[in-house]
């Protein structure tokens, strides 16, 4: 987390992808050091609105200094970023967070990568920045299989496998029953997504004995380690607070399946 700050950042696109899900670019230097899995905080324009929102990086061009943000309105916060337009500015504080460790997966191995619900969107920037052979599971309640397009272009049409709970895209049902349809097999797993997904992922790592990584999701408050308002039960003792827990917004969101009692 060294070096993060809080700047101005300029609005050069905004789309809707699917019923309440945006996908936000903005040009900010921020982007240089952003890497897969960290996150950076938005600030409402509405100064009643006291706490900035938390968004998952979806896409970092550090070249070109833009960051893709894909969310889902879940409040009068991110509704009222889904208003932003080309040309607007909002203030940012980052980078936040420890992302995906990509150097654990080395060449020759294969990573199975899993997203579900809005924990689908990090797992582009994992994508591209994984060197080795590499398998996307992305969850979604009906049809509208949004990022789809961009995980074909990361890992190739024939390694992205689709769960809907509806049954209307691929396999019926959650990412756990796509894995076991299709007879997928990884090295190591790499996931993004609700609670009880994330659960399911730990069992099947423990099972199959693969190192796992889990971005857990979470309300927060200071994105910043101080408020002790996202914490989760670890299996050792933290520095910081004395007792078996972490701070997700900075000692993760990112950890090792076995370091996490969820």
């Amino acid at each position: 987390m060294a070096g993060k700050r809080k700047e101005t950042a300029r609005v050069i696109a905004q789309t809707s992808l699917a019923a309440g899900i945006y996908d936000l670019r903005i040009v900010t230097t921020l982007a240089r050091q952003a890497h897969c899995g960290q996150f950076v905080a938005l600030y409402p324009k509405d100064k009643s609105t006291l706490l900035p929102r938390p968004i998952s990086i979806c896409e970092a061009d550090q070249k070109q200094q833009i960051l893709r943000l894909v969310y889902r309105v879940a409040g009068q916060g991110t509704a009222a970023f889904s208003e932003l337009k080309a040309g607007d500015v909002l203030d940012v504080l980052g980078v936040l967070g420890n992302g995906f460790p990509v150097s654990e997966a080395k060449p020759g191995m294969t990573a199975l990568l899993v997203g579900g619900g809005v924990g689908v969107p990090p797992i582009v920037q994992l994508a591209k920045e994984l060197t080795c052979e590499k398998r996307i599971v992305a969850g979604y309640r009906d049809s509208q299989c949004f990022l789809r397009e961009d995980f074909e272009r990361a890992a190739g049409a024939q390694n992205v496998y689709l769960a809907t709970e509806d049954g209307s895209v691929q396999t019926r049902g959650n990412v756990m029953d796509a894995i076991a349809a299709n007879g997928l097999r990884a090295d190591i797993l790499y996931a993004c997504g609700p609670l009880p997904m994330l659960r399911a992922v730990k069992q099947y790592a423990i099972r199959e004995k693969i190192p796992a990584y889990l971005s857990l999701e979470e309300r927060m408050a200071c994105g910043v380690g101080a408020c002790l308002g996202c914490v989760c039960k670890t299996a050792k003792v933290d520095a910081h607070s004395h007792v078996k827990n972490a701070r997700i917004c900075t000692d993760g969101p990112v950890f090792e399946a076995r370091e996490v009692d969820i």
